[in-house]
């Protein structure tokens, strides 16, 4: 992982394997991409002008597990995938797991958001089915990058989702709680080993969202309506 910064005051967390580029917006210099604030719909414009790319996509998210072809249109549901160059897919998180999925034989992208919600119901894995059973990816050859979230230190649950959680046959006996504290990481993480995607293909950045001191990033849990919304994208070269 490495950091870029963009017009000396803002950062992204940023990955190159094949093709692909990867980035993690950071809150560094207030960079906001909330789309319901002016600010969010013209950093969606600049996010064009600094990477050079032909177009930006992302969707309405609603916390399902609702799958989209990229077709050009705004969707309402929390992942995107394409074969398309050259068009950058993203997604909004302020807590939430922000998953970028780069399959490196068949250049195929995807982007995921997975609050708990999406980790009930298991919206990565379900990812993953479509891109296998759509364009013909391998999961072996899937390289999954996992963003800045609320971990496991942060993220307490109410003893009914706990429940419900461990009820499901994926998570049954599995370490995914600390007390009541919910690793949405390692839900997905199990997802992603349940799709036979090799564990040494999986790339996380260990920063939470709403304890870290390293660096700026925006929490909904800690900071509530005034927190802005950090931008997660995956692009591929032409």
């Amino acid at each position: 992982m490495n950091k870029l910064i963009v017009e000396d005051k803002y950062e992204f967390f940023h990955y190159d394997i094949g093709k692909a580029r990867i980035y993690f917006s950071t809150a560094k210099g207030n960079l906001d991409f909330n789309i319901n604030k002016p600010c969010g719909e013209e950093n969606i414009k600049n996010i064009k002008r600094w990477f050079s790319f032909k177009e930006v996509s992302y969707l309405k998210q609603i916390h399902s597990d609702l799958i989209y072809n990229y077709d050009g249109e705004i969707h309402q549901g929390d992942a995107l995938i394409t074969d398309i160059k050259d068009i950058a897919i993203g997604i909004f998180t302020a807590d939430c797991v922000p998953i970028l999925i780069y399959d490196i034989k068949l250049d195929v992208i995807a982007a995921i958001h997975s609050g708990w919600k999406g980790a009930f119901n298991q919206i990565t894995s379900k990812t993953i089915d479509k891109m296998r059973q759509e364009y013909g990816s391998n999961p072996r050859n899937l390289k999954v990058f996992i963003g800045p979230h609320n971990r496991e230190c942060c993220y307490e649950i109410g003893e009914e989702l706990k429940n419900q959680f461990s009820e499901l046959p994926i998570y049954n006996d599995k370490p995914i709680f600390n007390g009541n504290n919910l690793s949405i990481e390692k839900c997905i993480m199990y997802q992603l080993v349940d799709r036979n995607v090799p564990k040494e293909n999986i790339m996380v950045i260990n920063i939470c969202t709403y304890c870290n001191k390293d660096c700026q990033l925006f929490s909904y849990r800690k900071d509530g309506d005034k927190s802005g919304r950090m931008f997660s994208f995956i692009y591929m070269d032409k």
